[in-house]
């Protein structure tokens, strides 16, 4: 197996759960990380320096992916923190996990909550993918992040898993325009994960928690824990000839 010593991956939305979780597996691969977090520099930081205890190196840089027009700047950022941070110039691999959660059935969702999801989960892997390409070394890997809702529906998520959806193609198109450079690119789907996203429903309401084990084959919710993992082997060595895939992690959920 080749090493992943001094490569480098970007993880958007990388201060806190799923995201941290991703940057902590890259960091036990041998990976460098860049972490992106939208306001709660103290959380980065944390992050920031449990990967520098490990002996890797860590940066984190704000960015609010729902702003497409402020990604020139933060690519220029980034630009600089590479060379002065990492000593390089190009990443080796880039997930696309930042994201945020909208609850609304279908009949009451509104415009602007529908605008608000394709801006975060839309836009941002489609232009700030397009805008770090200059950075991504030929032969990297790009991996982003999906749900369970895209192939199963619950009520009340209807905007959420149709970008979702989007994002699962949109994939797809990647990893066919971008196979000349050898860059491979996969899609991750979590099932219903214990975070504070959603505002921790799936954590904290025991009566969903409870709903949701029942359905599943493994009979619990996920964790954090049980993503990183997949998305870290999905940037490494031992992936590259996988190309263009969707892995649901979600321990069989409506199998």
């Amino acid at each position: 197996m080749t090493s992943a010593k001094n490569k480098i991956a970007l993880v958007t939305g990388g201060s806190r759960g799923l995201g941290k979780d991703m940057a902590m597996q890259l960091t036990a691969k041998g990976f460098d990380v860049v972490i992106t977090y939208h306001s709660k520099k103290d959380e980065a930081d944390r992050v920031v320096n449990e990967i520098k205890a490990l002996g890797r190196k860590a940066h984190a840089l704000q960015l609010d992916v729902a702003l497409t027009h402020t990604f020139d700047s933060f690519v220029a950022t980034l630009t600089s923190a590479l060379k002065t941070t990492f000593a390089v110039e190009k990443l080796d691999a880039l997930v696309n996990n930042a994201g945020v959660g909208t609850h609304a059935s279908f009949t009451d969702t509104t415009p602007e909550q529908f605008d608000n999801m394709v801006n975060v989960h839309l836009k941002a892997p489609f232009f700030l993918t397009q805008k770090l390409l200059p950075l991504l070394n030929d032969e990297g890997s790009i991996v982003n992040i999906s749900s369970g809702l895209a192939r199963f529906s619950f009520p009340g998520y209807a905007a959420y898993g149709t970008m979702k959806g989007a994002v699962e193609t949109l994939t797809k198109y990647q990893a066919k325009e971008l196979g000349e450079r050898k860059i491979r690119v996969n899609v991750v789907a979590p099932g219903a994960i214990e975070t504070d996203f959603g505002g921790g429903a799936v954590r904290d309401n025991k009566e969903l928690n409870t709903m949701i084990s029942g359905l599943t084959a493994l009979g619990r919710v996920g964790v954090a824990d049980d993503i990183g993992g997949v998305v870290a082997f999905l940037c490494g060595e031992e992936s590259k000839w996988v190309n263009a895939q969707r892995i649901e992690v979600a321990g069989g959920i409506f199998i």
